[in-house]
């Protein structure tokens, strides 16, 4: 849970631009779209590796 201690003197637009950037460097919104539905271990470990084949061609072929 994020706690965004908002004083006296700041507004409400400054606390929620506060908010939004918290929430985007801890990566609750990434986590629930990722929640959202189920992939099986397989497709997971799939898209894995093509990742990492696809960073190997980009970078590790000089």
């Amino acid at each position: 849970m994020l706690i965004i201690e908002v004083k006296d003197a700041s507004s409400i637009e400054r606390a929620l631009k506060r908010y939004k950037r918290k929430s985007q460097r801890v990566g609750i919104n990434r986590e629930l779209r990722r929640r959202k539905h189920f992939t099986k271990k397989s497709v997971v470990r799939r898209e894995e590796v093509l990742k990492a084949k696809y960073i190997q061609n980009k970078y590790g072929n000089d």
